[in-house]
This record gives C-alpha cells, sequence and structure tokens, in this order.
C-alpha cells in the first residue's frame, strides 16, 4: 500500500477495512521521511478542520509525550476537531488539560489510586472475575464482551466510586455512546451524534452530582467520598470536575480494560501455541502476558496535541497551532523496537508499547487497575475454562479512536475443564 492512497480521516472506509489493509498502511507511513499530513473531513456539526500531522513511530510519539509545553493537550486529546465549548462541560477533563490545571487535579484524583487504594481494590478484583465465570461456566457458551470482558472493568469502576448495582446498566449504555458516537448500533442516527454524546455526558453527569452531594453529607469509604472531600494544598474538587473526572474514569476505565480483554482471547484463539505456553504457567507468564495483550489490542489508537510554539520533529518543521496525532497503534508494531512485531508472543520482552499511552504527565492513571483486572481476569479464565475460544469474527467498533470490539462469540467445554 503506498502512501497516497492512505486518508486516516476516512471513518467509512480506512477505519472499517481489515485491519490487515491497516497496518500495511502504517507500516507504509512508518517508512515515509517526515511526519505525513492529512486534511481533516466536515462532520455533521463542524466544518472540516486545517488538518493534522500523523506520528506513526514510537520515537517521535516518546518525544511529543515527554514535550507537554510544546505539544499541548488543552485544545483537545481525544478528538481531532476544536470541539464546541459545550462540550467541555461533560468532556473537559484532565486528559484535555495542561498545566497547571493538569496537575491540580491530578494531585487530587491521584489519592483514588494510591498503592494502597489500589491493594484493597485486589480482593474486589478477584471475586467480581470469580462470579462472571461462575455465571457463565455451565452454558458453554456466550458473547465474551458482554458477559465477561465488560463486566469487569465496569463493576470495579463502579464499585469504586459507589455506584449502585442498578445502575450499571444506565452506565454502560452511556459509555458505549460516548466512545461509540460514529458507530450506528450505538448511535443509529448518524445526525443525531452531537444530542447523543450532549445527553450521555449530561445524564453520566448527574448521576454523579446525585452521588456527591450525598456523600458529602454522608461519606463512606468509596472513591467519590474520598474525592468530594480531598483537598491537597487547600484546593478540592468542584462537583462538576469530579463529574467530568467520573466520565473519564468511567469511560476509559471501562472501554480500554474491555477491549483489551476481548482482543486478548481473539489473540489466544488465533494464537493456540501461545495459548499453551500461558497455561504451562499461568501466573509466571501473566506479567508478560498482559503487558503483550495491551500491545497487540492498543485500544486508544491516538491521542491528539496541538503545537504551543514551533518545533521541528522527525526532521519537520511544524508551526505553533497545527496538530499532530500520536498514532499508539501504529508505535505498537514499530519494526525498530519490536522484534517480528507482527508476531503475538505472550513471552515478548522487551515490550516498549504505548498502549497506556506515551511517558510523560499524560500517561494513564489507571494503567496498575488495568494491568490487575487483565491479570485476573485471565487467571479465572485459563484455570476453569482453558479451552475458551472465539467461534467468529470479532464485531469490530466502527472507530478511529478506540480498537473496539463489539461482540465476539466464544465456546468452552460447560462446566469447566482441564
Amino acid at each position: 500500500m503506498t502512501s497516497t492512497r492512505i486518508d486516516l480521516s476516512d471513518i467509512d472506509g480506512f477505519w472499517t477495512e481489515p485491519i490487515e489493509r491497516r497496518h500495511a498502511a502504517f507500516d507504509a507511513l512508518r517508512e515515509q521521511p517526515g511526519l505525513p499530513f492529512f486534511a481533516e473531513r466536515e462532520i455533521s456539526f463542524l466544518p472540516a478542520g486545517p488538518g493534522y500531522y500523523a506520528l506513526s513511530r514510537l520515537d517521535d510519539i516518546v518525544e511529543a509525550s515527554r514535550k507537554p509545553k510544546i505539544f499541548t493537550s488543552g485544545h483537545g486529546a481525544t478528538n481531532i476537531a476544536d470541539l464546541p465549548t459545550e462540550f467541555l462541560e461533560f468532556y473537559g477533563s484532565m486528559i484535555n488539560m495542561d498545566d497547571p490545571r493538569h496537575s491540580r487535579l491530578r494531585r487530587i484524583v491521584s489519592r483514588g489510586f494510591t498503592p494502597r487504594r489500589l491493594d484493597a481494590l485486589t480482593e474486589n478484583v478477584a471475586r467480581v472475575a470469580a462470579t462472571i465465570v461462575d455465571d457463565i461456566i455451565d452454558a458453554g457458551e456466550c458473547d465474551a464482551v458482554t458477559a465477561i470482558s465488560a463486566r469487569l472493568p465496569l463493576t470495579i469502576v463502579c464499585d469504586m466510586m459507589g455506584i449502585p448495582a442498578s445502575q450499571h446498566d444506565f452506565v454502560f449504555d452511556r459509555t458505549n455512546v460516548v466512545l461509540g458516537a460514529t458507530d450506528p448500533e450505538y448511535v443509529p442516527d448518524a445526525e443525531n451524534i452531537v444530542a447523543a454524546l450532549l445527553q450521555a455526558g449530561a445524564e453520566l453527569a448527574e448521576l454523579v452530582r446525585e452521588l456527591a452531594a450525598r456523600r458529602a453529607e454522608h461519606p463512606t469509604g468509596d472513591l467519590t467520598s474520598a474525592l468530594i472531600n480531598a483537598q491537597v494544598d487547600g484546593e478540592s474538587l468542584t462537583p462538576d470536575e469530579l463529574a467530568s473526572f467520573f466520565i473519564l474514569l468511567v469511560v476509559a476505565g471501562n472501554e480500554t480494560t474491555r477491549n483489551a480483554i476481548s482482543w486478548g482471547l481473539t489473540a489466544l484463539s488465533e494464537h493456540p501455541e501461545q495459548r499453551r505456553r500461558w497455561l504451562d504457567d499461568v501466573a509466571g507468564v501473566a506479567p508478560t502476558a498482559v503487558e503483550e495483550i495491551v500491545r497487540w489490542a492498543s485500544p486508544v489508537m491516538f491521542m491528539r496535541r496541538t503545537l504551543a510554539v514551533d518545533t521541528e520533529l522527525a526532521g519537520q518543521r511544524l508551526t505553533a497551532g497545527e496538530k499532530v496525532l500520536m498514532f499508539y497503534w501504529a508505535a505498537n508494531r514499530d519494526p525498530q523496537h519490536f522484534a517480528e512485531p507482527a508476531r503475538f508472543d505472550v513471552l515478548r520482552s522487551p515490550n516498549p508499547h504505548v498502549g497506556f499511552g506515551g511517558p510523560g504527565p499524560h500517561f494513564c492513571l489507571g494503567a496498575h487497575l488495568a494491568r490487575r483486572e487483565i491479570t485476573v481476569m485471565f487467571r479465572e479464565l485459563l484455570t476453569r475454562i482453558p479451552d475458551i475460544h472465539a467461534t467468529a469474527e470479532p464485531v469490530r467498533l466502527k472507530s478511529a479512536f478506540i480498537n473496539g470490539i463489539k461482540h465476539l462469540p466464544v465456546a468452552f467445554t460447560a462446566g469447566g475443564a482441564r
């Protein structure tokens, strides 16, 4: 595939093609000198933007990530277009901020991700994962996404925040809209994407505002109580900041882990020799296997940065105000850093992937939690239903941002087998 035939802005073409073609396209882009430039397309509620440069080499993404004062996030990190201000009410979380606002919020919310609090979560992660397998083990088949992959991170995040079980399906549906707005299964009316996004954001925000109001008066041991009452240097989160953080946490914490588990099951089905390697030493292989799953899946395919000043990257002159998209999905197949990058290898080491983002202030706050969830879920699956395997191709999410799987039919020996 030649680079001139590639259009990374084509959601209906490029991003719905077979994944092999996507790999070939990014292979071609990595080999091209400098940074390829792509035009933006007009979307239903915004005119076409000025375009962006695509970063597909690991070295370039690492360099940009380490220079947040030059490659900034404040104009939007999760979207290519500059979104209307009303979106910031719900989606203006710290992922779309620069210092000093970013560091202020991160210092406060980091109180919820201390090693002590994460250690306390371990028992709940194990309990939820065991319950998930209990619920499917006698059926011999299921949709792995809805029955396995989505349930674990959704339950853990909601339990962390103190969201009652009766509201979990509500949260799941709204997060599907937030990250799947370009997929007709979640937003059937393509002309209604803006309204759907705003409504989903408003409903999630209202849910956590109501909970925060109760916790301010009657705190418990949940994360909402900790955050609404936490103070760092005399500052605490406002209700709106808490609502935006909750949307970030529940969307990022649910969707990314869910898709890593789903792609992990797909990869083990396609590479039975890797399954056997992991089965030979479930606990010992888990650390490298989990990192390989994250590399292989790359659930978040890109983040955007905007140039604050003129600079140079990969021999390309960049001007203040221009955009770059850091394609983690492509960088995680960079042959300069990964031996045989197209090979799924549960023993791969070293594995310098950027599946949780590049180094710097925006590295994923929940990376440790995600690793624990993936580790525990596969421990349950491999020890209790070790022959679980996909029986059809995954149904992929229509998205340029999330490398998602909506449905994955799987089968296994009913009752479990070893």
